[in-house]
């Protein structure tokens, strides 16, 4: 345990000195291709009570479904104080949580569905996080990501495990994960997987069973999950 949160806290260290000026070192990528998946993926998000898996700075608040209870959770405060902030300037009714993918504050089966865009790069363990937000979603909950992985070309394949090593330390981020094997080693039940990008970009969507799980409703599924917030 001691080990796998030196690992966030490093994370977290990162994300909280690149916030203020993540959204001007994303802008060129996110004009150009990542708007344009995420308006994909989120089209695709339905239920009663959502759970955002690292929220960032808010990119995603825009797209939220509208007449949901949406919980957003990130690891850095930083990235939450902008997420905050947005949510303000934009009037979104969103529930911020300071919280780690691989440790959610929620009972198991909280949420109708879950969704996260360029997120399991970078969680130091991305099955532990992804075994977390199959707990946290009902028994045939969905499990929405847009995630970039390592290319199938096998010379970019190994420049970008070359790369990786210095790319973590300046930004947080792997380039080189295989997150589809990784959904589904987490015991997620991968149902589509859409490449997007030259297949550097994977639009997956899955669905969490478990056997004799069984969902709490959905009002008291979202009042549960902020009371275990509140409550730790």
């Amino acid at each position: 345990m001691k080990g796998d949160e030196t690992t966030s806290r490093t994370a977290q260290r990162r994300y909280d000195r690149q916030a203020r000026f993540y959204d001007y070192m994303e802008a060129p990528w996110e004009l150009l291709i990542y708007r344009g998946l995420r308006r994909g993926l989120w089209a695709g998000v339905q239920g009663t009570t959502i759970l955002e898996v690292g929220v960032g700075t808010g990119r995603n608040l825009p797209r939220h479904p509208s007449g949901a209870r949406l919980i957003a959770v990130d690891l850095s405060p930083g990235m939450l104080r902008h997420a905050v902030r947005k949510a303000g300037r934009l009037g979104r009714d969103v529930d911020l949580v300071l919280a780690d993918a691989q440790h959610l504050p929620f009972r198991n089966g909280a949420f109708d569905a879950a969704a996260a865009t360029f997120v399991f790069c970078s969680v130091p363990d991305p099955v532990a996080g992804l075994r977390e937000v199959s707990r946290a979603i009902r028994n045939g909950g969905r499990v929405h990501l847009l995630e970039h992985v390592r290319a199938r070309n096998p010379i970019v394949g190994k420049l970008m495990d070359w790369l990786n090593p210095l790319w973590v330390r300046l930004t947080g981020a792997n380039i080189n994960r295989d997150t589809v094997s990784n959904v589904a080693r987490a015991g997620v039940e991968v149902e589509s997987v859409e490449s997007r990008s030259l297949g550097l970009m994977k639009l997956i969507r899955g669905s969490a069973r478990r056997a004799g799980a069984a969902a709490p409703g959905p009002v008291e599924a979202a009042s549960e999950a902020l009371d275990d917030v509140a409550h730790g």
